[in-house]
């Protein structure tokens, strides 16, 4: 497969997320990495028709989650019984993916060093906790950019100070697994617009 027809595709979907006792109404961003064969979905919010749309009949080899927040996983089962695709999640989320799918489990496990490969490229799994335990962000070297969820946004590191996150925790996360790579690495958000590594440099604390 030719690397240069390797494209990342992306939708907004809207809907809740839930924790802690309260509920806020969010954006999500979903990700779509692949050529017009196969691809890969980082996460699966709110909406399965949507996110169908995008992948736009192609082969869905897995559906990788950055971390099991609600507004991250709520349609992962749908969309893995719609694709026939397995859900991916790296096992220390265990406890925040119960919350929104008791008495079922993930399809696989993630686990940091791990490569998922698509479209001929090769997609390295970095295990970043602190915003929940088992946070993970995607980085595709051959292309230049790297998923992080809520780990890493415009702005800054994701948010702390619900349920199973740890402030301390995710900076140091972002600093040793983020921060090394190259400063032109696109970012990818989970919410929100695009920024860089070495944009983002100044805006995590030493």
């Amino acid at each position: 497969m030719s690397r240069d027809r390797v494209r990342v595709e992306h939708t907004v979907t809207s809907g809740t997320f839930s924790l802690d006792g309260e509920t806020h109404q969010v954006d999500n961003n979903v990700w779509v990495i692949g050529d017009d064969q196969e691809c890969v979905v980082v996460d699966a919010p709110h909406d399965v028709d949507r996110i169908l749309e995008v992948v736009a009949g192609r082969r869905v080899k897995a559906i990788l989650c950055t971390h099991a927040h609600d507004d991250h996983v709520r349609v992962a089962p749908q969309l893995a019984a719609r694709t026939q695709a397995p859900v991916l999640l790296h096992p220390d989320d265990r406890p925040v993916w119960e919350l929104t799918h008791p008495g079922s489990k993930w399809d696989a496990d993630l686990g940091d060093g791990d490569v998922v490969e698509v479209a001929g490229i090769e997609l390295r799994v970095l295990h970043t906790p602190g915003h929940a335990p088992g946070a993970v962000c995607f980085y595709a070297a051959e292309l230049g950019a790297v998923f992080t969820g809520d780990t890493l946004f415009n702005g800054g590191p994701g948010a702390t100070g619900r349920s199973f996150s740890d402030y301390d925790v995710i900076v140091r996360s972002i600093r040793e697994k983020l921060l090394r790579l190259p400063g032109e690495t696109v970012v990818h958000t989970g919410h929100g617009p695009d920024t860089t590594i070495e944009v983002e440099r100044d805006n995590v604390p030493a």
